[in-house]
């Protein structure tokens, strides 16, 4: 601001002694008008040279002021501009760093995190005593590796030690032996079980969100492997699982039932399924299983279907059926409610006490307003949901997984005469918007979507159906199983089912060419 005050005070200097200038030769010029013409018209002509070079001398002034101060805008202008760009490149960083931050940090939540939930399995249900066994301090048998992997259970290879490994490698270690176990816990080795250990004693256990949503690549043999983050685990028995632990009675308490009828409950569920409306509804089975018009089981399981933690981006509900939101909604139901974490839950509809009888009773919609402090879930649920987004879903190989020019009929008609796609909208593979549908709109009965808010059914997203239908990393009898109760053994079933819904008049080599399709998505982007 100084430079311009003394640029315009000698601007003012230089116009006043101007016009003293101007206004003296003016002077001088009448007081010698009686002298001869030619010597006043020397001296006029003298002063308008004098004033016109005043004049171009002020005009000077004033072009060279208003370049400089056009100049000194121009370079704040720059360097406000390289600021901005600075700033820019540096928030880009902030965004990247975090990134890579929530990964991590999601990453270790969903393998690892156990909410505080050994307070539940280890200490209110006891279960790891079932593990350990009684010669080790715990109680029954044990469960030995083999029986383990028997209830689906799953090995992560890369978290063996390496002198673990090399005598798994040569047949040295007892898999029969409750002992083993212990050690493979202690290696952090069983996907989605956390050891809770003094000194080589297993006092506690919990679960994370790895026990359901992961398995293995069998890389190492049947139920080892490297870890596939995302996928479901079709062979886990959870309900076999806890009903082994050897306090039940607390569950049967919470269902307001006796021990003998949770164990029944819970044995019904069978490899691959997990019954979460259980306790809110207290319905364990579906008195009658309709599809496309006709009876299809009675008394079925409640149970659905444990759902692929892969694909999820880009659309709205996450669960099978309606309403129950998005797979952060999701996490904090399960982790607070079915995993039995210690943090905050808030859903009001689980106080409606016709719909949600167990649920209202225990009050569940509003769990205790804890401290922040002692919750140990809702900090984790922004960086976990970014990681269970980033999860894509496994990509088909052409030849292997599927027939190509099958696919290639296939794609025409899932568009076309099929009306797939009047649903499964490509690429994400589910509608984009609101995902649900009434049980009438797709031929089956309301059982299911009547324990759910709003008695709907989600459009399932089809991306990495192959590795059901191949059986890929599961046991064979536990392949396929469509829909959520797993009702259709076979993608052809599911086909069948919609033609005849729809009457689609699909011919069996049509029906055979749409499954390959079926089974060649997520197809590559071109």
């Amino acid at each position: 601001m100084s430079s311009n005050h003394h640029s315009c005070s000698e601007f003012e200097e230089n116009k006043y002694q101007s016009d003293i200038a101007a206004a003296t030769f003016a002077e001088q010029a009448n007081s010698q008008a009686a002298r001869p013409a030619a010597t006043g018209r020397r001296a006029a002509m003298g002063a308008k040279k004098i004033i016109s070079l005043a004049v171009t001398l002020l005009a000077g002034i004033g072009i060279g002021m208003t370049a400089v101060d056009r100049g000194r805008a121009q370079d704040e202008s720059v360097v406000h501009i390289l600021a901005k760009k600075d700033k820019v490149k540096h928030f880009d960083d902030q965004i990247n760093a975090n990134v890579e931050k929530m990964m991590e940090d999601g990453k270790t939540t969903f393998r690892f995190d156990t909410f505080g939930d050994e307070a539940f399995w280890g200490a209110t249900l006891q279960l790891h005593k079932a593990i350990t066994g009684s010669q080790l301090g715990g109680v029954g048998a044990g469960v030995s590796p083999n029986a383990a992997l028997a209830l689906g259970l799953k090995v992560d290879v890369d978290a063996l030690p390496k002198s673990l490994r090399k005598h798994l490698e040569k047949g040295e270690v007892d898999l029969n032996d409750p002992a083993s176990t212990l050690a493979l816990l202690k290696a952090d080795a069983v996907v989605g079980v956390k050891g809770i250990f003094q000194g080589d004693s297993l006092t506690s256990m919990g679960i994370t969100c790895a026990l359901c949503h992961s398995t293995v690549d069998d890389s190492f043999a049947p139920g080892i492997g490297n870890r596939l983050d995302g996928w479901a685990n079709r062979d886990l028995n959870v309900g076999a699982i806890v009903a082994a632990a050897p306090n039940l009675q607390p569950l049967a308490d919470f269902l307001n039932v006796n021990v003998v009828t949770v164990k029944t409950v819970l044995n019904s569920w069978g490899p691959g399924k997990f019954d979460a409306e259980l306790f809110l509804d207290g319905k364990a089975f579906n008195p009658q299983q309709i599809s496309h018009g006709v009876v299809t089981g009675t008394n079925v399981s409640g149970a659905t279907l444990i759902p692929n933690d892969y694909g999820l981006a880009g659309f709205n509900q996450h669960t099978w059926t309606g309403a129950w939101g998005t797979v952060t909604y999701w996490n904090a139901f399960v982790a607070n409610l079915e995993m039995h974490g210690t943090g905050r839950f808030f859903d009001p509809r689980l106080n409606n006490a016709a719909q949600f009888p167990v649920a209202a009773a225990h009050h569940l919609g509003d769990l205790p307003h804890i401290s922040p402090d002692d919750d140990l879930i809702t900090s984790k649920l922004p960086a976990l949901q970014f990681y269970q987004l980033a999860i894509p879903a496994p990509s088909p190989q052409p030849g292997t997984d599927f027939n190509e020019a099958a696919a290639k009929r296939g794609d025409e008609l899932f568009s076309g005469k099929a009306q797939c796609n009047n649903c499964h909208v490509e690429p994400l593979w589910t509608e984009p918007g609101w995902n649900l549908h009434k049980p009438e709109e797709i031929g089956i009965d309301s059982f299911e979507a009547d324990r759910a808010p709003d008695h709907t059914y989600k459009t399932m997203n089809l991306a990495g159906l192959y590795v059901r239908e191949n059986g890929l990393f599961m046991k064979t009898a536990n392949k396929g199983r469509y829909f959520h109760d797993g009702r259709f053994a076979t993608l052809l079933d599911v086909v069948n089912h919609y033609n005849t819904f729809f009457n689609l008049g699909l011919t069996e080599q049509e029906k055979r060419d749409l499954v390959e399709y079926l089974k060649s998505l997520p197809q590559p982007e071109e």
